[in-house]
């Protein structure tokens, strides 16, 4: 949907009525991921390709009858099907196409969000018994429209800003107010925004679990060390990337931003402490660092030493993790997780069973 933001910015200041048609399913080899858009005017003019041509005719009357006032609607297309072979689906793939009324109000605030590549998730209800088509944008801090009940506003909210913080898009399922053990509802997520990145510095067994549990997580993972015979392909197939460079070199050549977590596993002062130098005078969300309390110690002057100030040192994890009693590598990298997803959060870390109030905050303006 990216890439008609100017069409639609366009459209939005003639002030004239659109449909959009939205791919929110796609299953085989089918021509567009979920997320592809286009939108129909009152006026004849479409914006944009849900197929690569395919099913855009179809689509287009369609839209033309959303446009008429039959409301959203909701049409699949697959090679199976009589419709789909006349309008030349032949690719062997599965489309469901959503097609509703824009939510004017609602889109504007998304293109200037998209303009300024602010993170925002735009959430449609695609099934159910809530209005169909109805939109919620949700960004870091603020909402915008509605699904149709509070309950359910809150639920998609709190999933979506996850999504977005993990750069995923897909569906989610609900009950008409928002209940977690009820499918009637479904909700189709979409999030603009690249995944978050994870930087895992040294090629060791925890950087191997901690890569892992990062592309679970939803980070994009690259793992780098600078000796050859470690940082292979091969040691680290769940990351997205191996890099084989001086710690400190590499992070000072690559994009690091408000979303990037940096977890230093190298525990060697001659990686370390230059990479961390560097570390913490970057905009990264968290940077943890493993090692014992002596070695934290003993790091802490070092880099006193190099010249960093007490406010850049306070924004270095170290040891890395919680206190979770961990043992093995693969527990290691839970305490990790568990860190991150906490500081990203603003969680206290304590059980949960010893809290009190809402688990998840929610925050509309």
């Amino acid at each position: 949907m990216r890439d008609i933001a100017d069409g639609l910015r366009g459209l939005l200041e003639t002030g004239a009525l659109f449909a959009v048609a939205t791919v929110v399913g796609a299953r085989g080899s089918s021509p567009r991921p979920p997320g592809a858009a286009m939108a129909v005017s009152s006026d004849g003019e479409a914006i944009g390709s849900i197929s690569g041509g395919c099913v855009e005719g179809a689509v287009y009357g369609t839209a033309e009858r959303v446009l008429a006032g039959e409301g959203a609607l909701l049409e699949s297309y697959g090679y199976s099907d009589d419709e789909a072979f006349a309008v030349g689906l032949t690719c062997g793939g599965e489309l469901d196409v959503l097609v509703a009324p824009a939510d004017h109000e609602v889109l504007a605030a998304w293109v200037e969000q998209v303009a300024v590549d602010e993170p925002v998730a735009l959430a449609t209800v695609v099934s159910g018994p809530a209005p169909i088509g109805a939109v919620l944008l949700v960004g870091g801090s603020s909402v915008r429209g509605s699904l149709g009940a509070e309950g359910l506003d809150v639920a998609v909210t709190d999933d979506a800003r996850g999504m977005l913080a993990a750069g995923q898009t897909g569906h989610r399922h609900y009950g008409p107010q928002g209940q977690r053990r009820i499918d009637d509802v479904t909700v189709f997520v979409q999030s603009f925004t690249p995944p978050p990145r994870m930087l895992v510095f040294g090629a060791t067994d925890f950087a191997a679990a901690v890569s892992r549990v990062g592309v679970f997580l939803g980070y994009r993972v690259t793992v780098c060390d600078a000796r050859p015979v470690f940082a292979t392909a091969r040691r680290f197939p769940e990351a997205h990337e191996v890099v084989c460079e001086w710690p400190h070199d590499y992070l000072a050549r690559t994009d690091v931003d408000a979303r990037t977590v940096i977890c230093v596993l190298t525990h060697d002062p001659k990686f370390d402490v230059p990479l961390l130098e560097v570390a913490l005078r970057r905009p990264a969300a968290y940077i943890g660092a493993m090692g014992s309390r002596r070695t934290h110690d003993d790091r802490l002057r070092r880099l006193r030493e190099a010249g960093l100030s007490e406010q850049e040192l306070a924004r270095m994890h170290s040891p890395i993790g919680l206190d979770l009693g961990a043992r093995t590598a693969e527990e290691t990298a839970v305490s990790i997780a568990a860190e991150i997803v906490q500081h990203r959060w603003g969680g206290s870390g304590r059980p949960l069973a010893q809290t009190q109030g809402a688990i998840h905050e929610d925050v509309r303006v």
